[in-house]
């Protein structure tokens, strides 16, 4: 063996024995020490993951953007900044299923502020100023010092370089959105975190950044800006973009006693309890329809024989053309939708087999849109889904009374039904829930009329529930053409 052989395979032994020692040192860590094990009710006093985190993690392996979209005070800091150290150092627990990077990665993450920045994510992956290696990432993983920014702020880490378990260096970038979206375009990246909410152009920037290298997105917040676009985004992306929405709720988090719940809660707003509690995004101006998720959605069950049927349609124009399939219960007088529809950009045969997906036989209630025509055919619009074989009503949805067709009548009657339990919504009905969780009214008090296609569908078979009918008898049913109901076409 030569002399510089020789020497080679001593500075690899000795690269060597630095890693086993920082490996060992860290066994005593907070990573270690708070991220090996799940958290078992049983054993509350043993720190561990809990299993949404868990979930949140190992969704990672198949999802390359996800977003935790939940309550205040749950841990979404403390889920993502861990995220991060796992990754920078390449320490995996052993419950670990999620996405891995097997050498040193880049990282970059986000905050609003350089304050921000400075206080919850740095603090979290490093530790208070002057205590460095406390945080999530062990002092002996941490390369030299942390380059600092000069922002006008004392205190604020730009970049740290962490040891990765291959022996290869992780980097970690700390940005802020204020510094505009020219200051995230760039070199590309493993992982990128986005603590709290940015604006559009810098989260289009920052997934550019990971296309090359396959890398993943997180971002988490508390909606307290309402429906901005970015969270339409999220709530309504198309399955291709492949992103995967959490929400975790207060009831999610076992370290918030009843007593820390209360006391929070009495502390905010009316307006802002289910933002602040549920995730669910602020209105600042209103919901619809004010009604606590548990007390409106039902488990799912199979529809009794008895219980008369009616759908009701919204068509889509310059929208997606949604279905509402509903049960009514008359003993009871309880009104039930159990199952939606929701699709944009088909046509007419397309919806109608869609919406017979219950039964031919169910009559279907539609808006006055339905009698505008065709400018192709001329037929009514109502009368090219009839041809399909969609069991149409006579007249468009309206009240026989001076209520006419006018919106507002329906959902007042529909939220008075809601509080006294006798409109209930399986739970199976996502596109439901979500538009009744933004359905809200503008700072004039006028309905904001944007995606309520699936609500606006429940409304007109809601209005016309006097034509809803029982399933016909086996027997009939096998002597009638498929899409002419037994009592007549209306």
């Amino acid at each position: 063996m030569s002399l510089e052989e020789s020497d080679a395979l001593q500075r690899q032994r000795e690269e060597r024995a630095v890693l086993t020692e920082a490996f060992r040192l860290d066994s005593y860590r907070k990573l270690f020490r708070q991220y090996a094990k799940i958290y078992d009710p049983a054993n509350p006093k043993i720190i561990g993951v809990y299993p949404w985190q868990e979930d949140f993690h190992n969704q990672g392996a198949t999802w390359p953007t996800r977003v935790l979209m939940s309550a205040n005070q749950i841990g979404k800091s403390r889920t993502s900044s861990a995220e991060v150290a796992i990754h920078a150092t390449g320490e995996y627990p052993q419950w670990w299923k999620g996405k891995r990077f097997h050498d040193g990665v880049r990282i970059w993450t986000g905050a609003t502020t350089n304050e921000k920045s400075r206080d919850v994510i740095q603090e979290a992956l490093l530790g208070p100023v002057g205590q460095w290696g406390t945080g999530w990432i062990p002092a002996s993983r941490i390369i030299g010092k942390p380059k600092m920014r000069q922002a006008g702020v004392s205190d604020v880490v730009d970049t740290i370089h962490v040891l990765h378990k291959s022996g290869i260096p992780s980097s970690i970038c700390m940005k802020t959105f204020e510094q505009g979206r020219e200051s995230w375009q760039g070199v590309s990246q493993n992982l990128i975190w986005l603590d709290e909410e940015c604006p559009l152009d810098i989260y289009t920037e920052a997934m550019t950044r990971l296309v090359a290298t396959n890398g993943i997105m997180i971002v988490t917040f508390t909606p307290l800006l309402g429906i901005t676009e970015l969270v339409h985004r999220f709530r309504t992306s198309d399955p291709a973009a492949k992103i995967f929405l959490k929400n975790v709720t207060w009831d999610d988090a076992p370290h918030l006693s009843k007593e820390k719940k209360d006391e929070l809660i009495a502390n905010y707003s009316e307006a802002e309890r289910d933002t602040r509690a549920r995730g669910i995004p602020l209105m600042s101006h209103g919901l619809i329809f004010p009604i606590d998720d548990d007390a409106l959605f039902c488990d799912p069950f199979k529809i009794p024989e008895w219980f008369s049927r009616i759908n009701g349609i919204d068509f889509g124009m310059d929208h997606p053309t949604a279905g509402a399939f509903c049960a009514h219960d008359r003993e009871s007088d309880t009104w039930y939708v159990y199952d939606d529809y929701h699709m944009q950009g088909q046509t007419p045969v397309y919806h109608s087999v869609a919406m017979k997906k219950n039964g031919d036989w169910i009559p279907t209630a539609w808006p006055r849109d339905g009698l505008q025509r065709d400018k192709g055919s001329g037929q009514q619009l109502k009368d090219m889904y009839r041809q399909h074989g969609l069991y149409m009503l006579k007249e468009h949805a309206h009240y026989r009374d001076e209520r006419g067709e006018h919106v507002e009548p329906g959902l007042i009657e529909m939220l008075e039904y809601m509080k006294s339990g006798k409109f209930k919504v399986f739970r199976t009905c996502q596109k439901f829930m979500e538009e009744k969780r933004s359905y809200h009214r503008d700072d004039k008090g006028q309905i904001v009329k944007i995606r309520d296609d699936v609500i606006s569908a429940a409304r007109y078979a809601f209005m016309m529930r006097r034509y809803a009918r029982t399933r016909p008898s086996q027997g009939l049913a096998q002597n009638h053409a498929p899409g002419v109901p037994i009592i007549g076409r209306r």
